[in-house]
């Protein structure tokens, strides 16, 4: 058992499948950092093996949010608040992940796509130690967070796919009516 992990993902919106791949890592280390990537705006760039991920409509949420979203979470889990750490994780920037996270833990990941692919190359270029957690094709992925969102704004149920505690704190927040002002200011750009 490694004695620091360090795994990471956007979380736009926590669902389930993010839980079980965060408690993955958690069973391989003592204390497990958990990397929000896409921080804020600052920290995006262009991926050509995932174009998508900087559109605002894949980014609802803060920084903020996630990472209240993330520590409730995990407390809901039973993982002690002793036993994880929530930090903003600029994946595409390799050159100050050591602003972040400390370089001779264990990274974890799982390889979905070219996307996944390439995150292994940035830690791989890093000389970091790394553990895949599992690597399947996308259509073996299940829950996807941009499928979670579509459900929301198409009113569809949406709730079961995610912990109960991220349900709450979406409701609250009133994610919903943000991913809709989201989608309609992307159509008005587009067809402008």
């Amino acid at each position: 058992m490694s004695e620091t992990g360090v795994i990471h993902g956007r979380f736009q919106i926590l669902h389930n499948d993010h839980i079980n791949y965060i408690l993955a890592g958690k069973t391989l280390c003592r204390t497990l950092i958990v990397g929000i990537t896409n921080p804020d705006p600052t920290y995006m760039k262009t991926e050509d093996s995932d174009p998508t991920r900087n559109n605002p409509l894949a980014n609802p949420l803060t920084y903020y949010e996630r990472m209240i979203m993330l520590t409730e979470a995990l407390m809901e889990q039973g993982v002690g608040s002793n036993e994880f750490s929530v930090v903003p994780f600029p994946v595409n920037f390799p050159d100050i992940y050591r602003y972040y996270v400390p370089m001779d833990a264990l990274f974890f990941l799982t390889i979905y796509d070219s996307w996944g692919k390439r995150k292994l190359d940035y830690f791989r270029s890093l000389g970091l130690n790394t553990h895949i957690l599992w690597e399947v094709p996308p259509e073996k992925k299940g829950i996807s967070a941009s499928d979670i969102r579509f459900r929301m704004m198409e009113g569809r149920p949406w709730d079961h796919l995610v912990p109960k505690s991220t349900a709450s704190l979406v409701k609250g927040w009133k994610i919903v009516h943000r991913l809709k002002r989201l989608s309609e200011m992307n159509n008005k750009r587009v067809n402008d």
